[in-house]
């Protein structure tokens, strides 16, 4: 059930912020923590289930014998949980070390298969983990073609795709979210064009998954990436890939996994048990906050409302932040200058005129709130900004369990910080 979100961005939120941040053992200290789109704070109920499996269930699949049939369904469980997070059935996913790692494995497979003269278009707005595999992919006879950012949106626009593709253009690889930007791009209007060309999208997910709710099948993707631990989670990483596809994709792992074998042989070494088996409370958070926010009905549905009202408070604090740095003389707002839950997540880059990036940081540190500087692997993306011999930007990035009070924190700082 889709859940409209309000179009202002200063409406009362939803969200029951007490029971989002009494559920989060991290946040009880003096930090504050805007680095959330490297890596959120991790839910304490999931720390717990790490714990109890290794505990309790620490051994291997596979067995006859009951506790090894007990951690086969606590795995299991765990790729159902992952398969919600993303939208799709549990047949459709692969689980490993980071998206990265499940990037590399998705494109070593396509490259069994590859024929002289295929195609690939990547963008130099993504993170280097959906670029570099497919680059890779020239040793073997690919055609890499480059869908670059239109500078004066600071955006990828769907128009400028159509001039890349062609009769051999085989996979379309983009992101749902510049992990520098924030900036939401159109998903679905994407893939239907990439699809109108006979090729397939694999779409990096990684910096949307955390602020709405992912439907990667109801969208079209072929593939759609995201990053479990900037969701709540354990340092682990999911990948979509569309059941069709996936059956017919090369192997990847032992020699003798043959390709029926799924999603074993997308999963060298086999997914980490103990991170797995903690999926499932990452759902049963979001259902909480969905019911707490005035959802009703199966977890889908209050999963839905659990993101509206994550999204709506979100958009609160990028709003108050983006205010801020509107009226300072000398800042560059990188992307989307207002709140608009609408057109971008609550990830915020800027620049500072005669200033390096790694200045503004460094000054916040010492009043306890944790920002970043750099390319955030948008390497590409910053230096087509020109912003790379001032270090890249600064990164200011918010979670639904920050507080109106925290940012306000951050803006005091910020203000004695740029002068």
């Amino acid at each position: 059930m889709a859940i409209s979100l309000a179009t202002s961005a200063t409406a009362v939120p939803a969200l029951d912020l007490d029971f989002a941040r009494s559920s989060f053992s991290s946040l009880a200290g003096d930090w504050v923590f805007l680095d959330n789109a490297g890596g959120s704070q991790t839910l304490t109920a999931v720390a717990d289930r790490v714990r109890d499996y290794l505990l309790a269930s620490n051994v291997q699949l596979g067995a006859t014998y009951e506790p090894s049939r007990r951690a086969a369904a606590l795995v299991a469980a765990g790729v159902a949980a992952a398969a919600d997070l993303l939208g799709v059935t549990s047949g459709e996913v692969i689980l490993g070390g980071s998206s990265t790692q499940l990037l590399q494995n998705l494109a070593r497979s396509i490259g069994e298969d590859l024929q002289p003269g295929d195609e690939v278009v990547v963008t130099d707005c993504d993170h280097e983990s959906n670029v570099t595999p497919w680059l890779r992919l020239a040793e073997k006879g690919a055609v890499v073609r480059w869908w670059r950012t239109d500078l004066s949106a600071l955006a990828l626009v769907p128009e400028q795709l159509d001039p890349l593709l062609s009769p051999r253009t085989r996979w379309v690889c983009f992101p749902h979210v510049s992990n520098l930007f924030g900036t939401i791009h159109p998903v679905a209007e994407m893939v239907a064009r990439i699809h109108a060309a006979g090729a397939r999208a694999i779409v990096d997910g990684v910096a949307f998954a955390p602020h709405r709710q992912v439907e990667a099948a109801a969208w079209g993707a072929d593939a759609y990436v995201a990053s479990v631990y900037k969701i709540f989670g354990p340092h682990i990483g999911a990948l979509y890939v569309r059941r069709e596809w996936l059956e017919g994709l090369a192997n990847v792992n032992h020699d003798y996994i043959e390709r029926s074998q799924i999603p074993y042989k997308l999963q060298p070494g086999q997914a980490n048990y103990e991170l797995a088996a903690s999926l499932p409370a990452i759902i049963e958070y979001l259902d909480e906050i969905g019911r707490r926010a005035g959802g009703e009905g199966e977890s889908p549905d209050l999963r839905a409302a659990a993101f509206a009202a994550i999204a709506e408070h979100e958009a609160m604090l990028a709003e108050r932040l983006l205010a801020f740095l509107r009226d300072r003389r000398g800042v560059r707002i990188l992307g989307v200058p207002d709140g608009d839950p609408g057109k971008r997540v609550a990830t915020v880059s800027f620049a500072v005129a005669g200033r390096n990036a790694s200045e503004i940081p460094a000054a916040l540190d010492a009043r306890s709130i944790g920002i970043r500087y750099g390319d955030f692997h948008s390497r590409r993306l910053v230096q087509a900004l020109g912003l790379s011999e001032r270090q890249g930007v600064v990164r200011i990035s918010m979670a639904h369990y920050n507080t109106v009070e925290e940012i306000d924190r951050t803006i005091e700082a910020l203000a004695d910080a740029l002068g």
